[in-house]
C-alpha cells in the first residue's frame, strides 16, 4: 500500500484512539471551533472526509449514525475498506492548488484535520492534549505551504499572538487561531 495512505490510515487510527474513552456526557460542550460542539467538530470531520471520498467515486454507504464515537468507528471502518481500492487514491486530479491525488489531499490536508480536530475535541472536554513531534511537524509542514490560504473562511482564524517563551504546539495552535 503506498506510504501516502498507510499514514493516512495511521492518523485515522490515532483519532480512534483519542476518541474512545471521551465522556458520553461532554459532547455537547463547545470547541475552540467557534460555534461549534466537539459532536459538530466530529461530525465536520466524518463529513468532509466522506464529501471528497464520494467526489473521488469512492462510496463508503450511509453515513454512519448513533453516538459519536460508534459514528466515528464504523466511518473509520468504511474509509479503512475504501482505501483497498489503492488505484482510486493514486488518480491525478485538479484541486484547488493544482494537479494532485487523493493519497496527497489525505495526507496533507485531511491529517490536518485530524490532528487538529482531536485537539479542538479534547478541549472541549476540558483536556489539554500534547501532540506528537511528528504531529507538530505535519501541522508546521501544512501552515506553511498552505500560506494565507488558512486563513480563509471556515478553514482557521487568523493566528493569535502568544509569549516568545512558547512551547512549539502552543505556538503552532496560534497560527491556526488557537489558544492552548
Amino acid at each position: 500500500m503506498d506510504t501516502r495512505i498507510t499514514q493516512f490510515l495511521g492518523h485515522v487510527d490515532t483519532f480512534t484512539r483519542r476518541i474512545a474513552n471521551l465522556d458520553a456526557d461532554c459532547w455537547e460542550n463547545p470547541s475552540p471551533c467557534e460555534g461549534w460542539t466537539a459532536k459538530e467538530v466530529l461530525d465536520h470531520v466524518v463529513d468532509t472526509q466522506r464529501d471528497v471520498f464520494g467526489k473521488r467515486g469512492l462510496e463508503l454507504g450511509p453515513r454512519p449514525e448513533g453516538v459519536p464515537h460508534e459514528v466515528w468507528t464504523a466511518h473509520a471502518a468504511a474509509v479503512r475498506s475504501a482505501a483497498a481500492g489503492e488505484e482510486t487514491f493514486l488518480a491525478t486530479y485538479d484541486s484547488f492548488f493544482g494537479p494532485t491525488t487523493l493519497a496527497d489531499t489525505l495526507l496533507s490536508f485531511y491529517c490536518f484535520d485530524l490532528i487538529i480536530h482531536t485537539w479542538d475535541i479534547h478541549r472541549a472536554f476540558g483536556n489539554d492534549l500534547d501532540l506528537t513531534s511528528a504531529e507538530l511537524d505535519l501541522l508546521e509542514t501544512c501552515i506553511r505551504s498552505w500560506g494565507e490560504v488558512l486563513y480563509q473562511e471556515g478553514i482557521c482564524k487568523p493566528p493569535v499572538e502568544v509569549p516568545g517563551t512558547a512551547d512549539r504546539q502552543t505556538r503552532l495552535l496560534a497560527l491556526t487561531g488557537r489558544r492552548r
